[in-house]
């Protein structure tokens, strides 16, 4: 099992206006990644969906692409 991004570079919170790093977590159909595949722990899972989904929703990340 992988070490997790968050816990392993010190992350208290995860910033939804950082797209960059979001970017990171997001599907070519921007769809939020299975953190069995991208290796986040469960509590910093939770925070990155809250995360994207409030960048979603401020217009700085698509629901959807085509």
């Amino acid at each position: 099992m992988r070490q997790c991004f968050f816990c392993s570079q010190n992350v208290k919170e995860i910033d939804y206006r950082n797209v960059e790093l979001l970017k990171r977590f997001v599907s070519s159909q921007a769809k939020i990644i299975d953190p069995r595949h991208t290796g986040v722990c469960a509590k910093h899972q939770r925070h990155l969906a809250n995360s994207i989904k409030r960048a979603r929703i401020a217009g700085l990340l698509p629901f959807v692409r085509r």
